[in-house]
């Protein structure tokens, strides 16, 4: 049940949509503090159906169980996935003044009470009134979807509520210099299978600097991370707001921020939790833009997004297809003089096998805190790499014109004549027998020999504003004859040459 291409919760994601059928009522049926809720999710449902259900005064706890049917269905035809989560008596509405919790698929049971509930959901007072079971038809087989949901209730005195602790926003640093993150990960919050400090762990041993905290649809997990961070390891707050049109990181927001996914590109609510996410000082990041799972591909548009997800994990052909929409996008603000959409790379990391810091985004950053690594990503002054044994450097220098020797990097801009000579130099290391290819604004204009087994080397290459908007480089695994170029190894930003808005070609050039 779970899609193909990316490991992901099946978490509810869209909102109501006017002409679906609506299921039919659920049956209730309550004996001794428990009820239970049944019911069927027709084909054509709508995104969520919320089941309400009583807390009476005196509740110490709640239990929540749920099974649903799945009948067989046709090869290629999507069979029955049912999401779950929990709002409390402030309602349902969209903001989620009531969200108490959200697990997707992940799990068939959760609890709650005032001192404790299960990963991914939020301890706290259980006050009298309506709560909502929260279900979220992810797929629905033609034969519909029949559900049964169970409630129990526990009386008691409440425990205490405990006061969250969050990770402190800077460790140790070491100056203005280069970091390593991954800024997608899940832990057991969500549908991972990790807890934050076994993901701290591999986030150590594959050399990473910071990492943000970002399960599925609940922010759940952010009081859980103050023991994993340290002196030598930024931990960044978020959410992967996973909706039914596509998934974005809420990358580095300030602490015990939710950001609701309960929307369609179509319903014109995105922009708004935009603005939620960069109000509360975080990056809007567009995950896996092209992944093929169901519900996966970014539908919103970038208008919104500061920075971009290229790489996802393991390099595939969604990654390639990523890259070259991005470079497109690039090209395209190059000509029209518009801001440009940063790139970077993450491990969308779950479960083993998967692997932390694959790839890693490398960003240069005034120290690590979280205000100068988001204003780096933000910039675009990073590479993405494979591990930690990749290191890049890369830089234009003038050649001549009014500014001879002057010199950009990554993210910047060498603002030279349009004739001005300009040299690319690129240095790498810890990639053996992989090639390098520099890209600009007119494709791939230079292939270079392979690396020798040291994986150390540099590249140097000339040309000319005239000749390139900007360039960027690639290094790339050894890859069979044929036009499909190798895995990625590392790739950078890009440097853009000539001034802003200035010289262009001559009229019939």
């Amino acid at each position: 049940m779970v899609p193909t291409g990316r490991s992901l919760v099946r978490g509810a994601r869209g909102s109501h949509v006017a002409g679906h059928v609506v299921p039919r009522a659920p049956q209730e049926a309550y004996v001794e503090g428990v009820t239970t809720l049944r019911g069927t999710i027709p084909p054509g449902s709508p995104d969520f159906v919320y089941l309400p259900f009583e807390v009476p005064p005196g509740t110490a706890g709640l239990k929540v169980s749920y099974t649903y049917g799945k009948p067989p269905v046709p090869p290629g035809t999507p069979g029955n996935a049912l999401d779950i989560g929990l709002f409390d008596r402030r309602g349902t509405e969209l903001g989620g003044r009531g969200f108490r919790g959200w697990s997707g698929g992940a799990r068939t049971e959760f609890f709650v009470r005032a001192d404790d509930a299960t990963p991914g959901y939020l301890p706290g007072p259980l006050h009298p009134g309506t709560w909502y079971i929260a279900l979220g038809p992810y797929t629905v087989a033609p034969q519909g979807l029949p559900y049964e949901v169970t409630v129990t209730l526990e009386e008691g005195t409440a425990g205490q509520t405990p006061e969250p602790v969050y990770p402190p926003d800077r460790a140790r640093g070491r100056g203005r210099d280069w970091y390593r993150g991954d800024c997608h990960l899940h832990s057991w919050h969500s549908d991972g299978r990790r807890t934050p400090a076994e993901i701290a762990a591999l986030a150590r041993a594959a050399g990473l600097d910071f990492l943000n905290s970002s399960d599925h649809n609940t922010h759940a997990a952010h009081a859980h991370w103050a023991d994993a961070a340290g002196d030598d390891l930024l931990v960044l707050l978020g959410e992967e707001v996973t909706t039914r049109n596509g998934h974005v990181l809420a990358l580095g927001t300030e602490p015990g921020t939710f950001v609701d996914w309960r929307y369609r590109a179509r319903d014109g609510r995105w922009a708004r939790f935009a603005r939620d996410i960069r109000r509360a000082g975080g990056l809007v990041v567009p995950a896996h833009p092209h992944a093929d799972c169901v519900g996966c591909g970014w539908r919103f548009g970038f208008a919104e997004a500061d920075v971009v997800e290229v790489w996802n994990g393991a390099w595939t052909p969604d990654d390639e297809m990523a890259l070259a929409a991005w470079d497109a996008r690039l090209a395209a603000s190059a000509r029209d003089g518009r801001a440009w959409l940063p790139a970077m790379g993450d491990s969308d990391a779950h479960r083993d096998p998967d692997v932390v810091g694959l790839p890693q985004t490398v960003v240069l950053a005034d120290g690590l805190t979280r205000e100068a690594i988001l204003e780096g990503l933000r910039a675009g002054r990073s590479y993405v790499a494979e591990s930690r044994h990749v290191s890049l450097a890369f830089s234009v220098t003038a050649d001549g014109g009014d500014r001879p020797g002057e010199q950009a990097g990554i993210g910047g801009r060498l603002a030279v004549g349009y004739d001005t000579a300009v040299t690319v130099r690129l240095e790498v290391s810890g990639a053996p027998r992989c090639s390098v290819r520099l890209v600009t604004d007119q494709g791939v204009v230079f292939t270079g020999e392979p690396l020798p087994v040291s994986g150390t080397g540099t590249v140097q290459w000339r040309t000319t504003p005239a000749r390139a908007a900007y360039v960027r480089a690639e290094v790339r695994h050894e890859a069979a004859p044929g036009p499909v170029p190798g895995a990625m190894a590392a790739f950078t930003n890009p440097v853009f040459l000539g001034r802003a808005g200035g010289e262009g070609p001559a009229e019939g050039a």
